[in-house]
């Protein structure tokens, strides 16, 4: 790698420990899959936030980090914690875990990073701009900024898009050359995809067939208002279920995403013929509800994975109004709706929360049921309407799953 002579300085240790990690680290990466050079980012997003996934190890290490004194050097926030950082007393989360939890928090605060605590920066204020290089580490947020925003970042692990954070650099490689962004596969979707949930089966499905290809959507049913900006939420959810089902950064929806008809201008021009096409239809997205679902009835509706937009929450609060849920007919089991605290605060004077909680549900800040210690807090069948959750929980909390679109699961509690 070509490294100017203030990263050779940064790399050879004359500032410091701690920046030559980070620069060591990022010139590691860049070996590895052969970038030429750093480049500048506009911003980071930083994972490896709950406890729960990085443990006394990774505590250690960011003790180390933070104590240096060292702060970041672009925008950066941070992803969901392993529980609500108000509420964790009220909700129940374990004490122990809790102050563990807490020390992790501080940890990134002292490096000046944004204590949001989300999944889906892009709704609170880190929005990158089309074509901009970024290092982000969140799977979800990472295919939102490469396939609906066009912005530039490749899968950062933890401790990389940290590094990036302090150093506002990352390798030129990936998902941030034009050649690496074409199209792996066509994806023809004969299936009708209205709800969330069926944009996450789709996502299930297509994730586990092109791995950590580049997917080209085809859709022969689809309303393009139904996917607008205010409806983005949809896209959220196809691309968190492709990340989590098989490790896909980036795709393009035809007359969609930014890049979509760069694209395939592109692979029209070379291979059109020669790619490879595959088509889902209506069985093989019912196959796939079947296979998400292990159980019926639900100790927990969760909502949220990626983060609840305000519009998600309003679909929750108009199910609970037409039902007249209040506090003498609430939801017969816990129901969670995940967001971040800056949409929380919206739905606070919106009047939503009250709503809710009114009806025994739970706005829960800062987490989610993938990250938090929901094993250790009863709940073994959780209702989602997230094909990412539906993909991670089984695994990771050992839960059984109920797998359906948001009003399904939400009558599921009543």
């Amino acid at each position: 790698m070509f490294l100017t002579k203030e990263e050779e300085k940064i790399y050879n240790g004359e500032y410091g420990e701690i920046l030559e990690t980070c620069m060591n680290l990022l010139v590691s990466l860049g070996d590895i899959y052969g970038a030429e050079k750093l480049i500048p980012i506009s911003s980071a997003q930083v994972s490896g936030v709950s406890y729960k996934t990085i443990g006394e190890k990774g505590l250690e290490f960011l003790k180390d980090m933070s104590n240096s004194n060292i702060k970041v050097s672009v925008p950066t926030t941070l992803n969901p914690a392993g529980m609500d950082l108000d509420k964790y007393v009220e909700l129940g989360f374990p004490k122990e875990f809790a102050k563990k939890q807490l020390e992790v928090i501080e940890c990134f605060k002292k490096m000046s990073i944004e204590i949001g605590c989300t999944c889906t920066p892009y709704l609170s204020g880190n929005v990158p701009i089309f074509g901009s290089h970024i290092s982000w580490a969140e799977s979800s947020a990472v295919s939102y900024a490469n396939s609906i925003i066009g912005a530039r970042t490749n899968r950062e692990g933890g401790p990389s898009a940290l590094a990036s954070a302090i150093l506002g650099k990352t390798p030129y490689y990936g998902y941030h050359l034009d050649e690496n962004r074409i199209p792996t596969h066509i994806i023809e979707v004969d299936a009708e995809i209205t709800k969330l949930s069926d944009y996450g089966a789709l996502g299930s499905i297509v994730g586990k067939i092109v791995k950590n290809g580049v997917p080209y959507f085809k859709f022969k049913k689809l309303d393009i208002d139904d996917v607008s900006s205010y409806k983005s939420y949809k896209l959220k959810g196809l691309g968190a279920s492709l990340a989590a089902s098989g490790g896909v950064a980036l795709y393009h929806v035809e007359n969609i995403t930014p890049e979509a008809k760069i694209v395939m201008g592109k692979i029209e021009e070379s291979n059109y013929k020669e790619i490879e096409k595959i088509t889902i239809t209506d069985d093989d997205i019912k196959n796939e509800y079947e296979s998400l679902n292990s159980a019926e009835c639900p100790d927990l509706i969760c909502i949220g994975c990626p983060h609840c937009s305000l519009e998600e929450i309003t679909e929750v609060v108009d199910f609970i109004l037409k039902n007249n849920l209040n506090k003498n007919n609430r939801f017969k089991c816990d129901l969670w709706i995940c967001t971040s605290i800056h949409i929380k605060s919206i739905a606070d004077r919106m009047g939503y929360t009250d709503i809710i909680e009114n009806a025994g549900g739970k706005i829960v800040c800062d987490t989610c049921m993938v990250v938090a210690p929901v094993e250790d807090m009863g709940y073994k069948n959780i209702a989602t309407n997230s094909g990412k959750a539906a993909k991670y929980l089984p695994n990771f909390c050992n839960s059984n799953v109920i797998y359906g679109d948001t009003i399904d699961i939400l009558k599921k509690g009543i």
